[in-house]
């Protein structure tokens, strides 16, 4: 392929505090990314109610085709990938019916348990092999529901975060697979809607666009939107729309024997496996199981991840600037070992004072109690550590193969004393990077659409010609193994 032919992609990759608009060109079996544009995607609080800003993302989007026209870039096509389980309602005159809410909005904290007076727990696994979080959209939706919701009665569409945006640029309405297997709406075996689940939220399928897969055509952009970027002919393509999917299709591994970590503001630890894996293990395990972006299912654990560390930094930042670089050095200059939380307690979900949840949970469980930032990032740190190492052990007993390797992809695999101390607590080498891994799988699905890339081996193949990862080796480990036991002491089942 000459130079005056090459195809290049555009991914919009839009997570749960930041997005990014990244091209991508392929050459010589390597993948090169250009930036764009990068914004930030704040949640929005309105009434105590907490939403996504719908036409502030579709604006951005806008704002990178015209970037990308100011620069003269040839572009094949665009695909959009999201966080999970968040949707927007549309009626009939095809308008939204209101600006999305956010997953970690509160009124969802008790949802489960009334839904489940409906269908009992056990059979909503045992249909949709999901983990029960409260925030799933089955709850979601079940909540406007019991909420009587003004909107809920006249709903014509329900679409999920990259299948709204890519509506909003093309008027063609589409539920793509992976995105929607988030929802504990699906069924894991026949990757259908589950017409019991529906029927308890009084919906049914015609409430949702077709089912497509990854690497489906939905559309050329509308002329409102060739009008406002001056872009002709552009394609969208439904990629895998939920973003660690199209993250977990971009690691750079060579075989079957590894486990991964996406790590971000969520961290999302898990296999590959080519069938659903559901069963009173994962039932009491709580694991997941999502759709992959090859038709594979992914099998994994969700842990707050980086999330921990971006609410200490808004108030660190209070009193003056503070860097990731900063707290980082900050945390290597703490006392090692000194006190531990459970990431996945209920009490960080959405504090008003994420030092403060901190600081009382190491009070409530008898531990020093951190108080600088170096010592609140340490904490955070090490348990974050001693998490993964807990899921990777429970991965390793449901899965069918050894796990000799753990690869962590996304922005948090550029956090080298994380990656030190994971290696450390887990006993096995850590393979870090891409952390631009979400926008590789994207532009890469595009491309396979276009019929330039052919499978998943050589997808991999070529983000392994296009990045040079860190691997860290473990060290200490049996120092790290002592201290384990310390925080499964604190540690609080959820």
């Amino acid at each position: 392929m000459s130079v005056d032919n090459l195809m290049s992609f555009l991914a919009i990759d839009l997570g749960a505090s930041s997005g990014r608009a990244m091209l991508g060109t392929i050459q010589n079996d390597q993948l090169e990314l250009k930036e764009i544009s990068r914004f930030p995607n704040p949640i929005i609080e309105v009434n105590n109610r907490l939403y996504w800003d719908l036409f502030y993302l579709y604006n951005q989007i806008i704002t990178s085709l015209r970037e990308v026209k100011s620069h003269r870039l040839h572009v094949t096509s665009l695909g959009i990938d999201t966080w999970g389980v968040d949707f927007v309602c549309f009626g009939k005159d095809r308008e939204p019916l209101r600006m999305p809410y956010s997953y970690r909005d509160s009124r969802t904290f008790d949802a489960p348990e009334r839904f489940f007076s409906k269908i009992p727990k056990e059979e909503v696994y045992r249909k949709t092999g999901i983990q029960i979080m409260n925030f799933n959209t089955l709850f979601q939706l079940d909540t406007l529901l019991h909420e009587n919701s003004s909107i809920y009665p006249v709903i014509n569409k329900i679409l999920f975060m990259p299948d709204a945006l890519s509506y909003l640029l093309t008027g063609t309405a589409v539920t793509e697979y992976t995105i929607s297997s988030t929802s504990q709406m699906l069924d894991a075996y026949t990757q259908n809607f589950d017409s019991s689940l529906l029927q308890a939220l009084q919906l049914d399928g015609n409430h949702f666009g077709m089912l497509v897969y990854p690497g489906h055509k939905i559309g050329n952009i509308s002329p409102s939107v060739q009008r406002l970027t001056g872009i002709q002919n552009l394609s969208v393509i439904a990629v895998a729309g939920h973003d660690t999917a199209s993250a977990v299709l971009a690691t750079p591994a060579k075989d079957e024997n590894f486990a991964y970590l996406s790590s971000g503001t969520w961290s999302l630890m898990g296999i590959e496996s080519e069938t659903p894996v559901i069963n009173d293990e994962t039932f009491r395990l709580n694991f997941t199981n999502e759709g992959g972006a090859d038709g594979s299912i992914r099998l994994l654990k969700n842990i707050c991840g980086m999330w921990l560390i971006e609410q200490c930094k808004k108030e660190w930042e209070n009193n003056q600037p503070v860097t990731y670089e900063d707290i980082v050095a900050a945390a290597k200059q703490s006392v090692p070992f000194k006190c531990f939380i459970n990431p996945d307690s209920p009490c960080f979900a959405a504090p008003g004072s994420m030092t403060t949840a901190i600081q009382s949970y190491c009070k409530e469980t008898n531990q020093y109690i951190p108080q600088t930032m170096g010592e609140l990032a340490r904490c955070i740190y090490e348990s974050l550590a001693f998490r993964y190492k807990q899921v990777l052990a429970d991965l390793q007993q449901l899965a069918t193969f050894p796990i000799h390797i753990l690869h962590i992809i996304g922005g948090g695999s550029q956090n080298k004393l994380l990656n030190t101390f994971t290696a450390n607590a887990i006993g096995k080498p850590v393979v870090a990077g891409p952390s631009e891994a979400t926008a590789m799988g994207n532009i890469l699905l595009q491309a396979k659409a276009a019929g330039i890339v052919n499978d998943k081996q050589e997808i991999r193949q070529i983000v392994r010609n296009s990045i040079e990862p860190d691997t860290f080796e473990p060290e200490d480990t049996p120092l790290w193994e002592s201290h384990y036991s310390d925080y499964l002491n604190v540690y609080r089942n959820i």
